[in-house]
């Protein structure tokens, strides 16, 4: 029982330690963000082993992004900051975790053959992992960088966002897609 705790606990640490290092490989927007590998391993480690870890994951990356400094801090009192930084980093990169949700139907199409079924799990749980962190994007978007915005906020930071989340969404969906049917023994751990 231990060392399965201590094992999990590794592998948290090891993949999130691995999407803090792919996030450096990066395609930079030319109005901002970026597109980068980082959360591959997050939705590795929600499908290898679940919501939870997932979460925990992805927040263990945004933790290693805020200790080395990676971050981008809007220049307003400490409270308002605060709060941007643990939506933004925080939150947001946990969030992607959420692509455990659909863990059991890989399982469940994988064991029965089923590879259609399959790429559908992975894809469909790297949209809801993305799609939440779009979310929290947007959210801190309109809160914390109103003073960007041209025109409408509210529209203004959908579009922002979905400029650089939806190319990092199907980046993800397809390395994850051709990770998970090459090698399947990465995500079918036995308990």
């Amino acid at each position: 029982m231990r060392n399965r705790k201590l094992l999990l606990m590794l592998e948290i640490a090891i993949f999130g330690a691995l999407g803090y290092v792919l996030d450096f490989i990066a395609f930079s927007m030319p109005q901002g963000g970026s597109v980068s590998l980082v959360m591959i391993p997050i939705v590795l480690m929600a499908f290898r082993r679940g919501l939870g870890a997932g979460l925990l994951t992805g927040l263990a990356v945004g933790l290693l992004q805020l200790v080395t400094g990676r971050v981008y801090i809007v220049p307003l009192s400490f409270g308002f900051a605060f709060t941007q930084v643990t939506l933004d980093y925080l939150v947001a990169f946990a969030s992607v975790g959420f692509a455990g949700l659909m863990r059991s139907f890989y399982l469940k199409n994988l064991r029965n053959g089923t590879k259609g079924q399959v790429v559908a799990a992975i894809v469909a749980g790297a949209f809801i992992g993305a799609f939440l962190r779009y979310l929290v994007h947007v959210i801190v978007g309109i809160l914390f960088f109103k003073e960007f915005a041209t025109g409408n906020v509210y529209l203004y930071s959908f579009g922002y966002n979905a400029t650089y989340m939806f190319p990092a969404f199907l980046l993800t969906a397809f390395i994850c897609s051709v990770l998970f049917i090459a090698a399947p023994r990465l995500i079918d751990v036995k308990e």
